[in-house]
């Protein structure tokens, strides 16, 4: 379990637990898949939880919670420690579930995150992506765009827009359009790194850069350059050749359109 309390103009006291009488060995051998494995454990814990949701009600407190992993909304560091102490004796008396201290925190609520989400610290707070959920898009974004891997442009761009379409379903209502502007600027520099690559030698790529567009001394001075395809995929010549509009027609979602 792990809980975590947050302070003004919010504070979060966030619990994750796991029944002692199920484990993952005890689901995977009834639940067919992935997918379902995480969907019905998240159903087992609400069930487990029922008990702790009443209890934070009947005390006035305000939850926010998902499966085992839990936010409770409190005015100052004084009253969550308290809640924080009371709470974690509750769910290791009450509901006989161990507290993981490790995630359990009192902080102030852009230091934690939930879900994912997190918010910004300055004046009017706003809901941001958290840094670890970024660094997975990153991540993943890296694996659909392996220079090496084989894949023809159209196929990469196929199961990328595939994975940002539900990324974006997720966290597209953030509010940190900087966020997502740079995110898709370096997505695109990773297809444009991708692309150069698969052009192997400097005389396809001498003609690759003309046939879109590209000035015959610039075409020729890129396309005989020493650098490497990280590099080359923020010079002027593969802005011109692979503009934004290019990802465009492959259908690749833009992270910045307002929706």
């Amino acid at each position: 379990m792990a809980g975590k309390v947050e302070l003004p103009p919010m504070s979060h006291c966030s619990h994750v637990s796991r029944s002692p009488e199920l484990s993952d060995e005890d689901l995977e051998r009834y639940l067919p898949g992935r997918i379902q494995h995480q969907t019905e454990f998240a159903h087992v814990e609400n069930v487990v939880f029922d008990e702790f949701d009443q209890e934070l009600e009947w005390r006035g407190l305000r939850l926010a919670r998902y499966a085992d992993d839990s936010n409770i909304d409190v005015r100052s560091r004084r009253t969550g420690e308290r809640v924080m102490e009371s709470i974690t004796r509750f769910i290791t008396t009450k509901l006989k579930l161990k507290v993981n201290q490790q995630k359990s925190a009192v902080a102030q609520p852009w230091e934690r995150k939930f879900l994912g989400c997190s918010f910004t610290s300055a004046g009017v707070p706003k809901r941001r992506i958290a840094p670890k959920a970024v660094d997975r898009l990153k991540k993943r974004v890296q694996e659909l765009t392996r220079r090496t891997s084989g894949a023809s442009i159209e196929r990469m761009a196929e199961e990328l827009t595939r994975y940002l379409r539900g990324w974006l379903g997720y966290f597209g209502k953030c509010e940190t359009p900087s966020v997502l502007r740079s995110l898709e600027e370096w997505t695109r520099r990773r297809l444009r790194s991708a692309i150069w690559k698969q052009c192997k030698r400097g005389s396809v790529r001498f003609v690759e850069l003309r046939k879109r567009g590209v000035g015959h001394d610039l075409a020729s001075k890129t396309a005989g350059s020493p650098h490497g395809p990280w590099r080359l995929s923020n010079s002027p010549a593969l802005a011109r050749a692979l503009p934004n509009a290019y990802f465009d027609s492959l259908r690749i979602p833009r992270l910045t359109v307002s929706r």
